[in-house]
């Protein structure tokens, strides 16, 4: 029997779209292996390079070194008491270690080992002369690349170092690794189809937050002293909380962007920033004292030229502090209003004022302003980024969501808004925008922040205490609730700086009182949540400490309070 020549080509013509698209993948999958191969052949490197250190200095101690927090240990560098070889192999060696554990780092700059011996022989010493520094992968380091967990950027080394990378070469700091990142960093989780996952160096089980979250397992696990992130929508904070380490998300031009890839390229509503990452709040001001310099401003002319304000950051005057325990739109857990409470408390007994401070419209915030802004185009540019990737099942529905038509969103809205209100508003906020629309956006954000600031000054505050989403969540919730990220967007929103400070654990008695956990809307991410936060007795818990917009100095010596007191209540427990 003949086949007809119509079939015959339609069959002709599938096989070959077959064929295409498996030469497609299998070309892929081969990016992919190389990419795991360098990261292989990077802590192979880095293993060698400890163990020739060694040998070569069989008395030398390492975990005296490790233990110095950043402002001793800057000291000794720079007074000769400390080699800086004997520092930055110290740090090599434990960063292996905790690679080999969380997956945290992606790639190694071996030329970090040429900088460590000019470093000896240099006479203008930094203030961070000697000191190893860790890099989120968006941040770009000449001869590297800037992934952000996508494989079409593979391959593709940045031409120059970030402004920011500059000024800390310029300061005297050694840029040593790279560190992980989930796909496209918009989530709060650090996982991609290149490098993998990333563990909490806490418990392995939790998520290590995200996007900077191979920054805070690194960190948060002894691997680096010192580290930069970068924050649109609590990518710097949630780390920092989850791994129970110090951050600061400065205003969003404090800092230099120039040479840091953004994941959603052109948004303006929801204000990104670099900032440090650390185990303690003098080592974000050292950092900060490092970076706010002429350099820094002759780099990046965009950056006002404010160096760090010493005065306002050791200032010893009583702080008149705003407060709020939940904003009404993700019920904190037990652990977060506790915490929240007890340094409201501690505050109050050294000579404080503490005064609430009433949220609202956090759902239109997040609804209408951060969502609605970053996907004012209907989602078209995020979705250009995965093109020719592999798929990712995890993000399916959401991708779907995306390239569907307006009408769709619409008609998908209204019918879910009786049972599923804030999936409803959702939709709402994925559709394509008109210009006219967009500019009405960002007059509406103008206007809400003005309002914000009024209430802030009607009640003559300096500072604000706020709760900070935690304990880390179990791996895999945070791509599920990307709802639960009210109280770290609202100030990417209103671009206020916002610090996190880790202040108490998660007891036995948070955990009981979890099992009545519902949540304002009861719904599935209600529900959801209630799970992720399960099981995280010892796990660290933060609170945020925000300022108005370029104030990091007050920021900072806020957060420096609320640290020293928490420790020493700690102690004394």
């Amino acid at each position: 029997m003949r086949v007809p020549l119509p079939a015959l080509l339609c069959c002709s013509a599938a096989s070959l779209l077959l064929l295409l698209r498996w030469r497609r993948r299998r070309g892929l999958w081969k990016k992919v292996k190389q990419a795991q191969q360098r990261q292989e052949r990077s802590l192979v490197q880095m293993q060698m390079a400890v163990q020739r250190f060694r040998e070569q200095h069989p008395s030398v101690k390492m975990v005296p070194i490790l233990s110095l927090p950043l402002p001793e240990l800057s000291k000794k560098l720079r007074d000769g008491s400390l080699p800086p070889d004997h520092v930055f192999y110290a740090y090599v060696g434990k960063a292996l270690q905790m690679a080999t554990e969380t997956n945290c780092i992606t790639e190694y700059l071996q030329e970090s080992e040429t900088q460590i011996q000019k470093a000896k022989l240099t006479e203008k010493l930094g203030l961070l002369y000697g000191v190893p520094v860790s890099i989120k992968d968006s941040i770009n380091c000449q001869g590297h690349d800037s992934t952000l967990g996508f494989i079409k950027n593979l391959n593709k080394p940045a031409a120059e170092d970030s402004v920011v990378v500059q000024v800390l070469r310029r300061q005297g700091a050694i840029p040593f690794v790279k560190t992980n990142v989930p796909q496209s960093l918009i989530s709060y989780d650090c996982k991609n189809l290149i490098f993998g996952q990333t563990f909490n160096p806490l418990l392995y089980t939790r998520s290590p937050g995200g996007s900077s979250g191979g920054e805070g397992a690194l960190i948060g696990g002894g691997g680096s002293i010192l580290g930069l992130g970068t924050d649109v929508g609590g990518s710097l904070r949630f780390p920092a909380a989850f791994c129970g380490i110090c951050g600061l998300k400065p205003t969003g031009n404090r800092l230099s962007k120039k040479g840091v890839v953004a994941g959603v390229l052109g948004q303006k509503a929801v204000v990104a920033a670099v900032g440090p990452m650390a185990k303690d709040v003098e080592s974000l001001a050292l950092c900060m004292r490092a970076l706010l310099c002429e350099d820094m401003f002759h780099l990046d002319s965009t950056v006002p030229p404010l160096p760090f304000n010493e005065e306002v950051y050791s200032s010893t005057q009583p702080l008149r502090i705003g407060y709020y325990e939940t904003d009404f739109f993700t019920m904190p857990s037990p652990a977060m209003r506790r915490a929240v409470r007890e340094v409201k408390e501690l505050l109050e007994d050294a000579g404080h004022t503490l005064v609430p401070f009433e949220l609202t419209s956090v759902d239109r915030v997040i609804f209408n302003f951060c969502i609605r802004g970053m996907f004012a185009d209907g989602g078209s540019s995020f979705l250009r980024k995965f093109k020719g990737e592999l798929e990712n099942s995890s993000m399916g529905l959401f991708f779907w969501l995306l390239r569907s038509p307006g009408w769709l969103k619409t008609a998908l809205s209204w019918i879910a808004k009786p049972f599923a209100p804030r999936f409803s508003d959702i939709l709402k906020s994925m559709r394509a925008n008109t210009v006219d629309e967009v500019w009405s956006l960002h007059c509406e954000i103008e206007e809400f922040c003005h309002q914000f600031i009024a209430q802030w000054k009607k009640l003559n505050l300096d500072v604000m205490l706020c709760p900070m989403l935690g304990p880390a969540l179990g791996i895999g919730y945070p791509g599920k609730l990307s709802v639960a990220v009210s109280y770290t967007m609202l100030y990417n929103a209103l671009d206020f700086p916002a610090g996190v400070v880790p202040v108490t654990l998660v007891t036995d008695e948070d955990e009981e009182e979890l099992k009545g956990y519902q949540g304002y809307f009861r719904d599935w991410w209600d529900r959801t949540l209630a799970k992720a936060f399960r099981g995280s007795v010892g796990m660290p818990v933060a609170v945020q400490c925000v300022a108005l917009p370029w104030q990091e100095e007050l920021c900072l010596r806020f957060m420096k309070e609320v640290e020293t007191l928490s420790l020493k209540k700690n102690m004394i427990v």
